[in-house]
């Protein structure tokens, strides 16, 4: 008796990994960046503990409301692709058929076999079989924007919160040297996490997001020095 092999594919992750995985990094790199920066400057600590919850709050908003514009406009234009097709179903089905058959022959299938496929699909769910063969659209892989601002906005809180914790705790003058250590050891683990998630490699996806986190931090930490020389 054949034994049906299991396969676990990560496709179905896109969606809310893309998401969370920006909006941490952006929370942990931006956040600290305003946290060295106004500390480089000079300021004192409740000065940069505002600074920091200011910018978890603002930039959670942002971040939910960014990607729920985006993520909606996309699957507006899905469901306008869809609502087209199901009307062309309705009032041209043989010309659809036909479409789909092409679909079939042009992907390797013979022109006999192609048309029986396409007459099965079609009974079975005609629209599911051209949102997915001729439009592309899967439901593992459809723009859910309500998912996508939630997960984008609360990672970025999780990430943001990591800084300005660190700024709560350290002490004044040292705030720029262990804000800098934490962020850098978390934008490792949250690169790794992210690698291991997608099923890439865990090294590469570390040290990217940690090189561009720490450039932030430096260019931030320059400017603030710069400004509160002036000031």
């Amino acid at each position: 008796m054949a034994r049906m092999h299991l396969e676990a594919h990560r496709a179905h992750r896109i969606g809310w990994l893309r998401a969370a995985v920006l909006g941490a990094n952006d929370g942990t790199i931006s956040v600290s960046s305003l946290v060295v920066g106004v500390a480089a400057a000079g300021s004192t600590q409740s000065g940069i503990l505002l600074t920091g919850v200011a910018g978890l709050v603002a930039g959670a908003m942002s971040m939910a409301a960014g990607e729920y514009v985006s993520v909606k406009s996309q699957a507006d234009t899905e469901n306008a692709d869809l609502a087209r097709e199901r009307r062309e179903l309705e009032e041209e089905p043989a010309r659809e058929l036909a479409e789909l058959t092409a679909i079939y022959i042009n992907r390797g299938l013979d022109k006999a076999l192609a048309h029986r496929v396409s007459e099965q699909l079609t009974a079975n769910d005609a629209l599911g079989a051209h949102a997915r063969d001729e439009l592309g659209i899967t439901e593992t892989l459809r723009a859910r924007p309500i998912q996508a601002a939630l997960a984008s906005a609360g990672a970025f809180a999780v990430g943001a919160a990591i800084p300005t914790v660190t700024a709560a705790i350290a002490p004044v003058t040292r705030i720029v040297e262990i804000s800098a250590a934490v962020t850098i050891a978390t934008l490792l683990v949250f690169g790794a996490t992210a690698a291991y998630a997608g099923g890439a490699s865990l090294s590469k996806g570390a040290v990217r997001v940690a090189f561009w986190g720490a450039l932030a931090m430096a260019l931030t930490a320059g400017v603030g020095k710069l400004v509160g020389a002036a000031l």
